[in-house]
């Protein structure tokens, strides 16, 4: 039996997939597949298969079985890797020979990839999938393999992590096949599914209420997946998959809408992974609720103080305020009003925003705004401007700013307004714009200039990829800061580098130190205080043996801080 995996990644509210994330799919069909005996299991990403795409196609007509995974929920702009388009998922539907199983978002949901759209709805994948698993993909791969496909029902889900914990232990060591491997591969991990706010409804928009009601994973399993994957080689992880990780194993979930945090649990889960994985480079976390910090204070004092701890600098507590419009968070059921967010993003502010020995702070909050719910007016925007006109002036910090359009599913409460909504986001579509151009000309820019300030040191940034005569460097973690190097460097190395001018989304940033005598004129001329007769006299006068030569011979400027010889 040779089995098949392709990741066509995932991006969710509650996990991300895309390179150089790896989300929990793949690893547990992956488990699941050992636990029933499989011999062979392959992992291929998408842009693997893409670079022969005919020859790709071919080669998955000799596997037995084939799972395709993926799904895009809270689409982005991706630097790692691009999603599987519809037309792929398609045309590995069409090949003949395996049996084809389509898991992930995607079959649960639909396929979308732009925000202001409505998604294309999973039964259009029927004629092309053997199976289109509504449930778990991992628990419907596991009952087609040992009791048959003809018994395997889609739509079923785990009630337990009991299998879970299994099939995330023997599915670790699918890491050593992602491209990422052994360079700046993060993984997520799941602490439970679904929201709290299940018992309400959650958000009119979101997806992540439609696993039901919450169920819980044990801190025993959790370590047990992270002793496996470090055991692989894995030294970079992310509690990403859950709604809100403040409420993990929080008092009275499935009775309160923001149950209340239970930092000895969490502490208990921190210092179990930290034993588990005692070299690990990256500890961070993704989602967490404005609306249980605002109502928990002292709790969530708590639990930030020990991700602090515990955790590894530059995280994010990626919060979905989602509008700071009254009316509309009344009637789209949205967590906090604009006062209360504020309330959030000032605590992390206090008690995260010590700087790290990466060069950036520990634990700072993410925000997320989402453009088209109902009740959206032109004072919306108006609103949002001004709460984060607020955070400017009370001084507070906030990592990153995600903006993004309504996308509508099959399984979201406003799928019957589709077509109102979406009708409706064109209407508004030069707001929206005007909304994200000041946030990332006007906040942005001033956020950066505070959270990174010229001169500051960042270590250990990973090159990724190269855009026209520069590069693009980022750490690993929750929403790195991107980072431009205006030369080509060799890609796939870790480089430390210092921050000399900032960007709307992006700072620049030059090698550090700048080696004076070999650095190109590109380099050169970005230096703090470099005019161009200095930069004259700096090239032909090279090379330089000391500090007082160079002063000497170029003058004195900033640009002595960031050099070396």
């Amino acid at each position: 039996m040779r089995l098949a995996i392709v990741d066509g990644y995932t991006d969710e509210p509650a996990g991300l997939g895309v390179p150089p994330y790896l989300d929990v799919y793949a690893r547990y069909v992956a488990g699941a597949a050992e636990l029933a005996g499989v011999e062979t299991v392959h992992y291929f990403t998408i842009d693997t298969l893409r670079q022969d795409w005919a020859k790709s196609l071919s080669h998955l007509a000799e596997y037995d079985v084939v799972v395709v995974i993926a799904g895009v929920t809270t689409p982005g702009k991706y630097l790692g890797g691009t999603p599987i388009s519809l037309d792929e998922i398609l045309d590995i539907g069409r090949v003949e020979g395996p049996v084809k199983i389509l898991g992930g978002p995607v079959a649960k949901f639909g396929y979308g990839i732009e925000g202001g759209t409505v998604a294309v709805p999973p039964s259009k994948f029927r004629r092309y999938y053997d199976v289109v698993v509504s449930g778990d993909v991992d628990l419907v791969v596991y009952r087609a393999l040992t009791e048959g496909l003809e018994k395997a029902v889609p739509s079923e889900t785990h009630k337990d992590f009991y299998l879970v914990d299994e099939f995330a232990v023997r599915g670790a060591k699918i890491v050593l096949q992602h491209p990422n491997y052994g360079k700046n591969l993060i993984v997520e991990l799941e602490t439970y599914r679904s929201c709290p706010r299940y018992v309400t409804g959650g958000c009119s928009f979101c997806t992540t209420v439609a696993y039901g009601p919450v169920i819980t994973r044990s801190i025993e399993g959790i370590v047990k997946e992270v002793e496996a994957l470090y055991k692989a080689g894995v030294m970079h992880f992310r509690l990403g998959r859950q709604a809100d990780f403040y409420t993990y194993m929080a008092h009275d979930v499935g009775r309160e809408d923001f149950p209340r945090p239970n930092p000895t649990a969490i502490e208990r889960l921190l210092v179990g992974i930290r034993n588990a994985a005692p070299g690990l480079r990256t500890l961070h976390i993704d989602n967490v609720n404005p609306g249980t910090v605002a109502r928990w204070r002292e709790e969530s004092i708590q639990i930030t103080k020990l991700l602090v701890e515990y955790g590894t600098p530059g995280n994010v507590a990626a919060m979905g305020i989602e509008s700071a419009d009254p009316r509309v968070v009344k009637i789209n059921n949205l967590k906090v009003d604009a006062e209360e967010a504020l309330e959030a993003v000032a605590l992390f502010t206090k008690y995260g925003s010590a700087r790290g020995p990466n060069g950036m702070p520990y634990l700072l909050a993410g925000i997320n705004f989402v453009a088209g719910l109902p009740g959206e007016t032109e004072e919306t925007y108006r609103h949002n401007v001004e709460f984060l006109k607020e955070v400017l002036a009370r001084g507070l910090l906030v990592r990153r700013v995600n903006i993004r359009q309504l996308l509508i599913f099959p399984t979201s409460r406003l799928w019957p307004k589709a077509r109102k909504l979406t009708s409706r986001l064109r209407e508004h579509k030069r707001r929206f714009l005007l909304f994200k151009k000041w946030v990332r000309e006007v906040f942005d820019r001033e956020m950066l200039r505070r959270l990174v300030p010229r001169g500051t040191v960042l270590r250990e940034v990973f090159t990724e990829v190269h855009y026209h005569n520069g590069t693009y460097a980022r750490q690993v973690g929750s929403y790195p800061l991107l980072v431009y190097i205006p030369t080509r460097l060799e890609l796939g190395r870790y480089i430390d580098v210092v921050v000399v001018d900032h960007g709307s989304r992006s700072v620049l940033a030059l090698p550090y130190p700048v080696n004076i005598n070999v650095a190109n004129k590109r380099i050169l001329r970005h230096l703090p205080g470099m005019t161009r007769d200095r930069l004259k006299a700096l090239v032909s006068g090279r090379p330089f043996k000391s500090l007082d030569e160079l002063r000497q011979k170029v003058g004195d400027g900033e640009y002595l801080n960031y050099v070396s010889f």
